[in-house]
């Protein structure tokens, strides 16, 4: 694979798991990327490789494997920051995913500057790992949480924003694309929008890291926070990157070994950013496999893949579109490759029951975004959601399989 083809037959070679069957036979067509990606050979490798030969504890050991696996895990944050173009290394810490990381600022950021009468402002589209921490910091505060209202197509409304963004507002944190809608929304513009105003910013890019070019610098925000299982690579392993000067400001999350420099019955002096949030021995393996993930999302044409997923997206919907009773959850032009939708006067359980026994693997349910899909209407949805892997005739196998369902089913 080189940087400027997107051959995606060849791609889907390098991934195991696409070459198996389900159901007795039925070859898998895995429509659930947004879930969790599926993960390329070099990755599996990565993490094999390391408990095969190198593995140790970091920071700790004074010999070889220990300094082997020292210098693999710096060496991952190297390759995140170099991701994310941040500035500096130590503004990534190592995380167990997007939650964690959003835990970790509402928690040791949250506690340290907000107060009673506060605000805390995110979207209407938010994955409940970006609503529950904030929720849970405003209780401990006495501060309110706010929302920006979602357009009927699935966009934002941006006529909201400025009015929302009040001298009380302390933290604003958005998705930067919604699991269930696929819709990007204009990160740039709503960080841009809170600096003016001296408010901080997170961005949640637990989404957006495996369809676009992530620059941190460019988009402006003080913090941004991914999963590394959303980008081919492994679970339980994410990052957060945050300015350093914020970061340097603020208290550990967690304590135990590693985050410390000297420890007494009396009190602790803590490490540096970003030694100081990483308590305890972390996930060595899933940072190998986080950085194989890295190099080799870094190979692909991330132009042609954008291509790839709006011809997906369009023939996804002019096929469901046809079937009477049909609703797009989620319709703006600018969204990536996530197809929700619902059928009139049948449930989403049992059409994804009946399209996993014909092979295909899609989601049902509310997707971890109840206020969200409450604001359409409805209570669940089936979502298709689609990764590099994903081919055009699989999409049409999709297709074939939901007529198939809502026969039987009617």
């Amino acid at each position: 694979m080189t940087a400027a083809s997107l051959d995606i037959h060849a791609i889907r070679e390098q991934f195991p798991i696409l070459s198996r069957t389900v159901h007795g036979g039925k070859p898998l067509v895995y429509l659930d990327t947004a879930a969790t990606s599926q993960k390329p050979r070099v990755v599996i490798d990565a993490i094999d490789g390391y408990y095969a030969m190198h593995n140790s504890n970091v920071h700790r050991g004074a010999h070889t494997i220990s300094a082997e696996a020292t210098t693999m895990w710096e060496r991952t944050r190297q390759t995140v920051q170099q991701f994310l173009n941040a500035t500096r290394e130590d503004e990534v810490i190592f995380t167990r995913g997007t939650t964690e990381s959003i835990n970790l600022v509402a928690s040791s950021w949250g506690d340290q500057n907000v107060a009673a009468g506060d605000e805390i402002l995110i979207t209407g589209m938010e994955h409940h790992a970006n609503i529950v921490p904030w929720q849970m910091l405003c209780q401990r505060k006495g501060a309110t949480l706010k929302h920006i209202p979602v357009l009927p197509d699935g966009s934002l409304d941006m006529e909201a924003v400025p009015g929302l963004l009040t001298d009380r507002v302390k933290m604003f944190s958005m998705t930067h694309v919604s699991n269930t809608l696929g819709t990007v929304n204009d990160v740039h513009a709503l960080c841009a929008m809170a600096r003016e105003r001296g408010i901080t910013t997170m961005v949640d890019g637990a989404q957006s890291v495996l369809h676009l070019k992530i620059d941190v610098q460019e988009i402006g925000c003080d913090f941004f926070a991914f999963s590394a299982h959303k980008l081919y690579g492994p679970t339980g392993i994410g990052c957060l990157w945050g300015r350093y000067e914020i970061l340097d400001a603020m208290p550990p999350y967690q304590g135990g070994g590693a985050m410390i420099k000297h420890v007494t019955y009396a009190g602790t002096e803590y490490e540096q950013v970003p030694i100081r949030f990483e308590a305890g021995t972390p996930h060595i393996a899933g940072a190998a496999g986080l950085e194989a993930a890295i190099n080799w999302f870094g190979l692909l044409d991330l132009e042609a893949l954008d291509e790839h997923e709006r011809a997906l997206v369009e023939r996804a919907t002019a096929g469901l579109q046809q079937i009477d009773g049909m609703r797009i959850i989620g319709t703006t032009p600018h969204k990536v490759g996530i197809v929700s939708f619902v059928i009139s006067g049948l449930h989403g359980t049992d059409i994804g029951m009946l399209l996993d026994e014909q092979g295909i693997a899609i989601r049902t349910g509310h997707h971890c975004t109840m206020p969200l899909l409450e604001s359409f209407g409805v209570g669940s949805t089936c979502r298709a959601s689609f990764g590099v892997y994903t081919t055009m005739d699989e999409i049409d196998e999709f297709l074939v399989a939901v007529n198939k369902a809502v026969r039987m089913l009617r």
